[in-house]
């Protein structure tokens, strides 16, 4: 999981502007995950916008690498895709946090009900107050 993005359009304008001057599109983290053959076995990043579980980017390749000031770090190399998700209330975490397949919230597109159509602000919302 990762948090810092302020709503979904802005983590869409962040990434494509990062994938652009610096492919491919990689997100960094300081520790190396425990678990990377599994993250790269059909894994995901999930994003959490204003302390709710919105987002998830299917994660490619793990890699040692360099941030851009040289520091050394963990480069996640994610697919550009970004994939809605129901939203679940998150509360702050630091370190590595991992999901079992059977507790990750489902991609928008199987929920029934109209939630994918909702506005974003109205679906953090109600999953907030764990009504959706």
């Amino acid at each position: 999981m990762a948090v810092g993005a302020k709503d979904v359009s802005h983590l869409t304008a962040w990434q494509k502007q990062r994938a652009a001057e610096m492919p491919p599109l990689r997100h960094f983290t300081r520790n190396f995950p425990k678990r990377a053959a599994e993250l790269t076995d059909g894994g995901s990043l999930y994003w959490v916008v204003g302390g709710v579980v919105l987002v998830r980017q299917r994660i490619l390749d793990v890699w040692q690498d360099q941030e851009p000031d040289g520091t050394p770090c963990t480069a996640l190399v994610l697919d550009p895709k970004l994939v809605r998700v129901e939203g679940r209330a998150m509360r702050a975490f630091q370190g590595w946090r991992y999901l079992d397949p059977k507790d990750a919230p489902p991609d928008l597109g199987q929920q029934t009900g109209g939630a994918a159509e909702m506005p974003e602000a109205m679906r953090r919302e109600l999953a907030a107050l764990a009504l959706l």
